[in-house]
């Protein structure tokens, strides 16, 4: 954890805006909050029918609240719709031998996950499981865009992988934009990288318009 709270003074982080990175100005902040939160209430009733239909399909609740890593190495909890049986993080070890990075990768992905239920397959499919993490950017966990925050915690990282850290992690980021799960733990690194040294709200806004044309796509969705 304190090599992962020494990465915002590595110097990384090169864009600003009125003399603060972009990535960690209030003006990204609250952009990020306020179209967030318009966001939830546009999509009020898309979610009420998604949750509607786990609920239907699925004993269990509706979200599921995962611990990941954020800025620093914080450790928050992620809103997703619950795409799986209710003990799938008890079932994860058992099934790591079938994760298409390999059994010893941090990184955890897997095709045709046995533990995904119900209408859980198309939500992951469309990402529609997704869309509560704006209740985490309205909250200050996340921006709209940056690196996806992991399940693992920071002291599981590497020295080369902490830079990723400098940041507030976002919905979607260039990883979501060039391949998302097809795309191995040290490339998406890469990636988080580069975002990092090109940021601003123009690197954002392109990221945010080619992320839906990707997703609907389906590319490295599992």
């Amino acid at each position: 954890m304190d090599n992962a709270l020494r990465v915002h003074d590595r110097g990384w982080i090169t864009g600003r805006i009125g003399g603060r990175p972009w990535t960690l100005s209030r003006c990204n902040r609250w952009v990020s909050a306020l179209i967030a939160a318009l966001l939830l209430v546009l999509i009020s009733p898309l979610l009420l029918a998604i949750a509607l239909a786990i609920k239907l399909g699925s004993p269990g609740p509706v979200f599921f609240i995962q611990e990941r890593t954020g800025f620093r190495g914080r450790r928050f909890g992620m809103f997703k719709f619950r795409t799986m049986v209710v003990n799938a993080e008890e079932l994860k070890e058992s099934l790591r031998h079938l994760n298409k990075h390999g059994k010893d990768s941090v990184d955890f992905k897997i095709d045709r996950d046995p533990r995904i239920k119900g209408i859980g397959r198309h939500l992951r499919r469309s990402s529609l499981d997704e869309l509560p993490n704006l209740i985490n950017v309205v909250l200050g966990h996340m921006r709209l865009v940056g690196p996806r925050p992991t399940s693992f915690k920071a002291t599981t990282y590497h020295d080369h992988h902490l830079g990723r850290l400098s940041i507030y992690p976002g919905i979607t980021g260039l990883w979501q934009v060039s391949g998302r799960s097809d795309v191995g733990f040290d490339e998406r690194v890469e990636l988080d990288m580069k975002y990092i040294a090109q940021q601003g709200p123009l690197m954002d806004l392109k990221i945010l318009l080619i992320t839906p044309f990707k997703v609907l796509n389906g590319q490295g969705a599992s």
